[in-house]
C-alpha cells in the first residue's frame, strides 16, 4: 500500500504542544498566593494605617479635651487670672505656652506655633450670661463649607464670679484621610479638601468668688 504524503506542510503536533502549554499555564496554581497577596497588600496596609491613625486622632482629641478641662478648672478657681495685678496673671502667650506644655505628651508646639498659631487655637472669653455663649464656631464666611476664622478668637477671661468659655481648636494632620474630607463642612479657604482633622473642645463655667 502507498502511504499518504503530508503535502500541506502543517505540523499538527506543534499546535497541540502550544495548546497544552497554555492550558497548563492557566491551570497552574504555583505562586497564586503571592500574586493574590500582591493585589491585596496595598488596601490591607492602607486599612491598617487608617485604623492606627484613627486611634491616634481620637487619643489626641482626648488629650486636648483633658487639657481644656484642666485649664478651665484653674481659671474657675483663680489659679490662672488675667489683668488683675496678681502673680497668677497670665498673658495670652503664657497661657498658650502652658497649654502646649500640658498636651506635650502627644502634641508638640514649636516656639513659632506659640507666637503665631497655625494648628493650635485658643478662644477664651467672658460673657454676661450662659445664654450668650455661642453654640457655633466662627467661620470666615457664610458658605456652608467655610473654614474657621481665628481672627474672632479672643483672650479675655473674667475674674471672680464671671462666666467664661474656653474653646480650643487643633488641626490634627492625617495621611490616610480618604472619606472624611468629603463629609466635613469645614474646608480650607482655598476651596480644596482638608488634610487635617479639626479637634474642637469646649468648657463653659462660672468662676468661683475667689478672693
Amino acid at each position: 500500500m502507498l502511504s499518504a504524503d503530508n503535502t500541506s506542510g502543517h505540523d499538527d503536533t506543534s499546535d497541540t504542544g502550544w495548546k497544552a502549554a497554555w492550558t497548563r499555564f492557566f491551570r497552574s496554581r504555583d505562586g497564586a498566593a503571592a500574586i493574590e497577596f500582591a493585589f491585596l497588600s496595598l488596601p490591607y496596609f492602607l486599612i491598617v494605617v487608617a485604623i492606627l491613625e484613627t486611634f491616634l486622632a481620637f487619643t489626641g482629641e482626648q488629650v486636648v479635651a483633658n487639657a481644656t478641662d484642666t485649664f478651665a478648672r484653674k481659671i474657675r478657681t483663680g489659679r490662672i487670672t488675667y489683668a488683675l495685678g496678681r502673680t497668677t496673671d497670665m498673658t495670652q502667650a503664657q497661657f498658650r505656652e502652658a497649654f502646649c506644655s500640658e498636651i506635650s505628651i502627644l502634641i508638640q508646639c514649636s516656639a513659632t506655633e506659640i507666637a503665631s498659631p497655625q494648628k493650635l487655637y485658643v478662644d477664651l472669653q467672658t460673657f454676661a450670661n450662659f445664654s450668650d455663649i455661642p453654640t457655633t464656631i466662627p467661620r470666615v464666611s457664610t458658605d456652608p463649607y467655610a473654614d474657621i476664622d481665628p481672627t474672632k478668637f479672643k483672650y479675655t477671661p473674667g475674674g471672680p464670679g464671671k462666666i467664661n468659655m474656653l474653646r480650643v481648636y487643633y488641626r490634627w494632620q492625617i495621611m490616610t484621610d480618604i472619606v472624611r474630607p468629603y463629609l466635613t463642612t469645614i474646608r480650607p479657604s482655598g476651596g480644596g479638601l482638608p488634610r487635617d482633622f479639626l479637634i474642637v473642645t469646649t468648657a463653659a463655667f462660672q468662676n468661683e468668688f475667689y478672693p
